[in-house]
């Protein structure tokens, strides 16, 4: 008796949606490993679009022409699978919208878009059965977001640490390194092709708060949105910074932050913030060099873990998107609902008042007595514990006498104390100026 000959199995229609610097490089992969890929999703993945917004714009992969259409809205409705690489709000959000209507799973990765509207996303994909996947949307080819929201599942995150903006993260990198100023160390970045013409979303923070919001939802089973995450960006952060946060065994890297909290009141809460940060030198964070990114998870029973890897690039981010791709096509092959998040409680967002940190304040004071004696009562009056106090004289007063630089690092003290603590010492008539206040974490 003959063996049953077994179907083939029907294609995979995949439209993709942009085809920038991560879109090109998913089209040829999706193009050149076709069966490889077909081979692990369990189906053939056809490519049948690319929308783009011209046709004749030059582009770092060569496409066959046909692929091409600036038709998005027509593209998303034969599709299967869509895969949103637009970047921005409008009209990335209105296609997905589409897509997830007519029933297609979504793969995106658009940091933006997910940090701003990706609760009402996530509801309408649960609704309609659908997966939504958005692993690129945070790290590049690192893959953390299944790993946070699978594989710790049945853990309890209480910390995230990471650095997830390459461009930052190599501007940091060369001015730790190499002594060079913030505008020298952007235009190298600028040259490199890691930082874009107007760099304001990457160097200002906003960037890495997007995804900081995404790994605080995961990491919590609740929806943050971009208004719960407290920016600082890296523009203020001075050459003469870097230099003495070496001279002291730290250095300073932009990190995205979410740890669980408990308000003043006791109710527990969540705090996420991205803002430069003085790292201590032996913490595995402050080896991440260049535009690398890393993420530092610190669980219950886990314990400590660390993610490291290539942050961005088409090539990199490209691995991650079709992870996701060929992970929802073997759903959709064997069945059963789409996944898109792991939300099952609210714990609400605490403002940056309420999280417990610790500062590096640099103080330029006048050589006298009493100085010292003046600011420790300010720190005691707030609360706040000095751990370290540096002094150097300088011979170099307005007045021609001589000045003294202070940099003190406080113990961990809520940030609403801090603050104040600061404030009412540059209002001291002995304190000439406020250098820099950095916060500090890993001691």
């Amino acid at each position: 008796m003959n063996a049953p000959v077994t179907p083939p199995v029907k294609p995979l229609r995949v439209a993709l949606l942009g085809c920038g610097n991560v879109g090109s490089q998913v089209a040829r992969i999706l193009l050149e490993d076709a069966e490889n890929l077909g081979r692990r999703a369990g189906a053939p993945l056809e490519l049948v679009g690319v929308a783009v917004r011209t046709l004749a714009a030059q582009r770092e992969v060569e496409l066959p022409a046909g692929l091409l259409t600036t038709d998005a809205e027509s593209l998303v409705e034969q599709a299967d699978i869509v895969i949103e690489l637009m970047g921005g709000i409008e009209p990335a959000k209105t296609l997905i919208h589409r897509a997830i209507e007519h029933g297609a799973t979504v793969v995106s990765g658009n940091k933006a878009l997910l940090a701003q509207d990706g609760p009402e996303l996530y509801e309408q994909a649960d609704a309609a059965g659908v997966q939504l996947s958005y692993e690129a949307a945070v790290a590049g080819a690192i893959p953390i977001l299944r790993p946070i929201r699978d594989s710790l599942s049945g853990d309890r995150i209480t910390r995230v640490l990471g650095i997830v903006n390459g461009t930052t993260n190599y501007i940091l990198d060369q001015m730790d390194s190499t002594g060079a100023q913030f505008a020298d160390a952007l235009k190298a970045a600028q040259d490199l092709g890691y930082a874009e013409a107007d760099p304001t979303a990457d160097v200002e923070g906003h960037d890495a708060a997007a995804k900081a919001a995404i790994l605080a939802s995961l990491s919590f089973h609740t929806r943050f949105a971009l208004e719960n995450v407290y920016c600082e960006g890296i523009t203020s952060v001075t050459a003469d910074d870097i230099a003495a946060a070496a001279e002291d065994g730290y250095v300073i890297k932009l990190l995205a932050i979410a740890e669980m909290l408990t308000d003043e009141a006791g109710a527990a809460g969540v705090g996420v913030r991205v803002h430069p940060t003085l790292l201590p030198r032996s913490h595995p964070l402050a080896a991440v060099r260049g535009a690398f990114n890393a993420v530092f998870i610190e669980a219950e029973n886990a314990g400590e873990l660390m993610f490291y890897g290539q942050g961005a690039g088409g090539t990199p981010t490209a691995s991650a998107v079709l992870g996701d791709v060929v992970s929802a096509a073997r759903r959709m092959v064997l069945g059963g609902p789409g996944r898109t998040e792991t939300t099952t409680g609210h714990v609400p967002p605490l403002s940056i008042d309420t999280v417990r940190t610790s500062y590096c304040i640099g103080l330029q004071v006048a050589d006298q007595p009493g100085v010292l004696a003046r600011i420790a009562q300010i720190f005691a009056e707030n609360g706040v514990s000095i751990e370290t106090m540096r002094q150097r004289i300088h011979q170099n007063g307005p007045d021609g006498g001589t000045t003294a630089e202070l940099r003190i690092v406080t113990h961990r003290a809520p940030e609403s104390s801090l603050a104040a603590t600061v404030k009412q010492v540059a209002a001291l008539d002995v304190i000439t100026a406020v250098s820099s206040v950095l916060r500090v974490e890993g001691i």
